[in-house]
């Protein structure tokens, strides 16, 4: 399978400031890569690399709000997604950071941290157990660019449709009972909880209706893991400039989930029936219910978040999406961790 460099799950270090920032998605513009900034340089930060003292950035506003003052050359408007957002230019790239190529420079190297022997021990878990091949599996996440720490988790990354699939329906059998692998306990589900929805106004009842059944994240050998799975190149459908999406506002509706199948990936999908509109503050009043086909997401935390049938409700922002100026449908986009939202109602 020939997977191209810049996608999901790869970092990208500048030429200037050594910024790092992590790969959104796997449709780009010619120019530049989408990505968000992830690791800055920091005279107080925690973390150590080549010298240079890191700190590391989760939220999103405040990713936005550091580029914008001092950084602002990683800032663009896309007209293509009706949105301010991340990237480096292409000629900004100093290195771009694979997961396979980092899981290959482990097999050769020696003298191994004790995150990257469980990360690499992991991947060998999976290929032998789960039946993975050994070209598409690798290792994402602050080790992969050098610059984890004590508590970071491991973040493993998959590549092609079927494989994900294949592997997803195995993986109940590898978790639990004398695997080394297992669920998060309550008490770190609790801390987990204030981790993905701080903030918001979910409720710890409501997030574990999704969060205790999810497979892909859990501990291995004490150590947090996180599964990310990526379509096969095949499966990407169409480009970048193939679609243009429009910014309609805001809105909550009760939702069937009507297929799942690509909610383990990432970005991840959800065909719905769209059932009632909750509340809305939209730009337009034209707008058909029925014609709300889908909830996506680039975040991963919306992963294997619902299952086909479930009643859901679905807050996000909506928007228009036209792919080749001849397919046109809305969609709901999942965000923001605070006021974005896909809770089972059944």
């Amino acid at each position: 399978m020939n997977i191209i460099e810049g996608i999901e799950g790869d970092y990208i270090e500048t030429k200037e400031s050594n910024l790092i920032f992590d790969v959104k998605g796997l449709l780009h513009p010619n120019d530049r890569k989408i990505c968000f900034l992830r690791f800055y340089p920091d005279p107080n930060g925690d973390r150590i690399k080549e010298g240079i003292k890191y700190s590391k950035i989760y939220n999103l506003d405040d990713r936005y709000s550091l580029l914008r003052t001092k950084y602002p050359k990683y800032l663009f408007f896309s007209k293509e997604l009706d949105l301010e957002v991340q990237g480096v230019m292409n000629q900004d790239i100093k290195k771009i950071y694979t997961p396979r190529e980092y899981l290959q420079n482990l097999k050769e190297k020696k003298n191994l941290s004790k995150l990257e022997l469980r990360s690499k021990s992991l991947c060998e878990f999976l290929i032998d157990k789960g039946g993975i091949p050994q070209d598409l599996i690798g290792i994402t996440g602050s080790t992969m660019v050098d610059l984890d720490k004590k508590g970071s988790d491991i973040d493993i990354i998959l590549y092609g449709t079927e494989n994900s699939h294949d592997f997803q329906e195995k993986l109940p059998t590898l978790v639990g009972g004398m695997s080394e692998l297992r669920k998060y306990n309550m008490t770190e589900f609790k801390s987990h909880f204030s981790w993905r929805v701080g903030g918001s106004d979910i409720t710890f009842e409501n997030f574990m209706k999704s969060e205790q059944r999810k497979l892909h994240q859990g501990k291995f050998h004490g150590i947090g893991y996180f599964i990310r799975y990526i379509k096969s190149p095949n499966d990407w459908k169409g480009n970048y400039y193939d679609y243009n999406y429009t910014n309609l506002g805001r809105i909550r509706i009760k939702a069937l989930i009507i297929d799942s199948k690509d909610s383990i990936f990432t970005p991840c999908s959800y065909k719905i029936e769209p059932l009632k509109v909750l509340d809305k503050k939209l730009s337009s009043n034209r707008i058909e219910l029925k014609d709300i086909l889908e909830v996506n997401s680039y975040r991963a935390r919306f992963c294997e978040h619902a299952r086909e049938g479930e009643m859901v409700l679905v807050e996000g922002k909506l928007e228009k999406v036209n792919y080749k100026n001849s397919l046109e449908y809305y969609h709901i986009l999942l965000t923001d961790q605070t006021i974005d939202k896909m809770l089972i109602l059944n």
